[in-house]
């Protein structure tokens, strides 16, 4: 039991959990994402810079021929040349991860940036905003080709002695500051579109995780009203099963009338609130139920007393209660009953009775009933006491020869006598 609960549990909060986790690597992979793209925007900073003083410091060494300047240049563009260096490395077939992690590192990249810088070029370097970066990057390749050689003729040069030719100094100084002027193009380029697509990543990004958790809140709603469904069903059905275990507490199973249970419940609360009038009580027993029952089976005697049961209830009031008591006992309550009219009903049960025939396997049968009366006015009056009278009435009838209907209030020696096709009051 504990581990079919366990597995229940698990069933019912797996699709959170699904979603949860989803929700959790969309985040994660987010931020991967930003924190790569942060990391290249920092590279192409650093890059920039150093083309930049790069440049700045070849032209200083080319004006004064001091060789600590030609080591700073030597120095800025070791870190465009290493970021070369690693785009080349990852471009290749197969990647050069490790050639690429230290052409990065030479590029100045904080080593904690250089895994994100691979994995973000090794597997989205078909998105259109980062090939627009590479494309601009690699464009600044012979750009940094030149410069290296320029460092390398101004070095020559000056190695002979300070230059003399204010037209070659001219010249070189120009140049430097041409490609200074389209390193800055380039490196603009690539910054704007880095911060196109970081923006345009944001957004895609924020609205994955708008949608994931809008999913979140819609399955949490599903599964709620699921389960609220469900508890609004297992209700329903434990109130239908409520009110079919009172009914069959309360009912005959056979012909569907109250059984005497609610019978007596019944006659008591009667008792209880007996209204203007008198309060009828009858009971009626077959004469030639054993009969049918011992020479056609009990499937045709209960066949017999589904009949009977649908006859008895015929022009009855919402108020009478019919009631299968065992066996072939009925009884009927008749609230607010005048003693004329519960006899009155009687005698015509018992003359529908009569006139009724049963037929089972091309047998006929006569039916016939020995039914009881008594009628109540006094709340003094005890369910036993009323019992007791309607039974001592039904009895009555039966010694008297059956087939009549007898009320307790008249002398014991006087009977309602039934004659075929009518009948006469004692």
């Amino acid at each position: 039991m504990k581990g079919h609960s366990f597995l229940h549990v698990v069933k019912l909060v797996s699709p959170f959990v699904m979603v949860v986790v989803l929700q959790a690597a969309i985040a994660g992979f987010s931020l991967e994402v930003m924190s790569s793209v942060r990391a290249y925007v920092a590279g192409e900073a650093l890059w920039s810079r150093s083309q930049k003083n790069a440049v700045y410091f070849l032209n200083l060494y080319l004006h004064s021929g001091d060789k600590n300047q030609f080591a700073r240049y030597q120095a800025s563009l070791a870190v465009p040349i290493g970021d070369e260096y690693a785009r080349w490395a990852l471009e290749r077939d197969p990647i050069g991860v490790e050639d690429a992690r230290t052409g990065l590192l030479q590029g100045g990249n904080h080593p904690d940036d250089v895994p994100g810088l691979i994995w973000l070029f090794r597997y989205f370097n078909r998105v259109s905003f980062l090939q627009d970066a590479i494309r601009e990057w690699a464009a600044t390749d012979p750009m940094l080709l030149e410069l290296s050689i320029f460092g390398e003729v101004i070095r020559s040069e000056l190695e002979k002695g300070p230059s003399q030719d204010a037209a070659r100094l001219q010249f070189l100084s120009s140049r430097l500051s041409e490609l200074n002027a389209e390193f800055t193009v380039h490196a603009n380029r690539f910054s704007t579109v880095l911060g196109e697509g970081s923006r345009a990543i944001k957004l895609t990004l924020t609205c994955i995780n708008i949608a994931t958790a809008a999913t979140l809140i819609l399955l949490l709603i599903w599964h709620t009203r699921r389960l609220v469904l469900q508890r609004q069903a297992f209700e329903a059905a434990l109130h239908d099963e409520k009110e079919r275990l009172a009914w069959q507490a309360s009912h005959d199973w056979l012909t569907g009338l109250a059984n005497r249970r609610a019978f007596e419940a019944r006659l008591q609360s009667e008792l209880d609130n007996i209204a203007a009038g008198s309060l009828a009580l009858i009971l009626l027993d077959l004469d030639q139920f054993k009969t049918v029952n011992d020479s056609c089976g009990h499937l045709a005697g209960d066949r017999l007393l589904c009949q009977i049961s649908s006859l008895l209830q015929q022009d009855r009031r919402a108020r009478d209660l019919v009631a299968r008591l065992g066996g072939d006992e009925f009884g009927l309550i008749l609230p607010e009953c005048s003693p004329a009219h519960a006899v009155d009903i009687a005698e015509r049960l018992r003359r529908s009775l009569e006139l009724f025939s049963f037929a089972w396997d091309d047998r006929v049968f006569a039916v016939t009933a020995s039914i009881g009366v008594t009628c109540i006015a006094d709340r003094n009056t005890t369910l036993e006491d009323a019992m007791r009278r309607a039974d001592a009435a039904c009895y009555r009838a039966k010694d008297k020869g059956r087939n009549r209907v007898q009320v307790d209030s008249v002398p014991p020696d006087v009977v309602l006598v039934a004659r075929p096709r009518e009948a006469a009051r004692a």
